[in-house]
């Protein structure tokens, strides 16, 4: 695998930077290649002295997840996504924008290097690059001088939520909603975590020029951030109309999958397989909203912002119950929501998120408080990956040892056992796994 890694980079490789060409428009994508010498991010090694230099070899690992987004495009020709296309009767996935919405970088304007075949490549995150390209490594450069000539600002947990959530949750640009239509024909289920996403993806070090650069991140912070603007992001598409319905039918994009898609039961002595969720004050039967943003904030307002937690219950409620009075009270509903998601993200892009605040966001989540509304499989996802991404973070950052926190990392293991496959899922089963979480988490504290 090493030499075709070679031979691609050797392809990529130039003497020296390449500036970006004074007849260029602004806001042109220059593509991978355009970042790909050996003096920039195409290096085999991570030897370089600011950066690691290797960025490029990262990127497309193909044995990492760290390698996702440059294998976005191949993928839409292997047997799953034809047979996904097929079934869709759009064509050629990787003809068809439907796909290549989030399948590839999306470029208005193309420089003489840009490639499709690329897939999701530098510009996609950093944004288009003619206008910092050649300024960035120029002597005397700075981080907010790139951000001010066009760098995407991704040290800023909000730029970052809004680039990512584009693919990963929807947006109203052209093939970058995955409805329930798409799914339905194959397409894996919609499901992100701001922080636990950026560590698999990230091809940077943290190392002491970074943090005097940009900053030290806290994952804590971009868990909350993103877990704010994930809710935001849903309520914004729901009032939609073209994206809020099907026909007659409502858009089930938006609706908790696992509520429906239980096993059926016809006989005589068949139990109802729903359990009661006192976050949902719905009817009997009716889909619930989607709401495993709405649990995760309930547990980080507690925490980081209590003095909001009363309203932000208060109208995640009166949201769920406006749900079965009809799309106008629902509607009016979520935009109150909705402007309190806004709110939370913006205090928590400033709050500091210490040890004592993250060990009490994590108790809060495995704890009896929010158990009761762990009743479908997407919450519950969502639970597991905090727990985790939120132990990552307090080990990264220096505030609890690798050791100590081995204890944790085999609770959490069990509970991400229970959420393995959505077919087998038991609410109760996974409640008891991450519960059980409860006293290592307090021990650590």
């Amino acid at each position: 695998m090493l030499a075709g890694v070679a031979f691609f980079l050797a392809s990529l490789a130039t003497p020296e930077p390449v500036e970006a060409a004074p007849e260029l428009a602004n806001g042109t994508y220059l593509g991978v290649a355009t970042c790909g010498g050996t003096t920039c991010h195409g290096r085999q090694e991570a030897d370089g002295e600011i950066v690691r230099q290797d960025e490029i070899l990262r990127w497309q690992e193909e044995s990492t997840p760290g390698g996702a987004h440059s294998r976005a495009f191949r993928v839409l020709r292997e047997p799953r996504s034809i047979a996904i296309a097929k079934r869709l009767g759009i064509g050629d996935a990787a003809a068809s924008q439907q796909c290549l919405g989030c399948h590839s970088t999306q470029a208005p304007r193309k420089g003489p290097r840009f490639q499709l075949a690329d897939g999701v490549g530098c510009e996609s995150c950093h944004g288009a690059s003619s206008e910092w390209l050649s300024a960035h490594y120029a002597v005397g450069a700075s981080h907010a001088r790139n951000v001010s000539q066009g760098l995407t600002p991704l040290d800023n947990p909000k730029a970052r939520a809004s680039v990512c959530l584009d693919c990963h949750f929807g947006s109203t640009n052209d093939g970058q909603f995955v409805d329930h239509r798409i799914m339905a024909a194959g397409h894996p289920r919609i499901s992100f975590e701001l922080d636990l996403f950026s560590t698999l993806q990230q091809h940077h070090d943290e190392d002491v020029d970074y943090v005097r650069r940009k900053g030290k991140t806290n994952a804590v912070r971009f868990w909350a951030v993103g877990q704010s603007m994930a809710l935001e992001r849903s309520l914004n598409l729901f009032a939609k109309p073209a994206l809020a319905t099907e026909g007659i039918f409502p858009e089930f994009y938006f609706y908790d999958c696992h509520s429906c898609h239980r096993r059926i039961y016809d006989e005589a002595s068949a139990r109802p397989t729903s359990i009661d969720n006192p976050g949902r004050p719905i009817p009997e039967g009716m889909p619930p909203y989607n709401d495993e943003n709405m649990i995760m904030l309930s547990a980080a307002i507690k925490v980081a912002a209590p003095e909001l937690s009363g309203q932000f219950n208060a109208r995640s409620k009166a949201f769920h119950a406006a749900m079965g009075q009809g799309r106008k009270p629902a509607l009016e509903a979520a935009a109150r929501l909705r402007q309190t998601a806004v709110t939370l993200a913006d205090r928590f892009s400033r709050a500091s998120f210490g040890k004592a605040q993250t060990f009490q966001i994590m108790e809060t989540i495995a704890g009896q408080a929010i158990s009761p509304r762990f009743t479908d499989y997407e919450g519950s996802v969502q639970a597991v990956m905090a727990i985790d991404t939120l132990l990552n973070g307090l080990v990264n950052s220096g505030q609890v040892s690798v050791g100590a926190a081995s204890s944790l990392r085999g609770q959490i293991n069990r509970a991400y056992a229970a959420v393995d496959n959505p077919n087998n899922y038991e609410p109760l089963k996974f409640r008891r796994a991450l519960g059980s979480a409860v006293r290592t988490i307090r021990s650590l504290r």
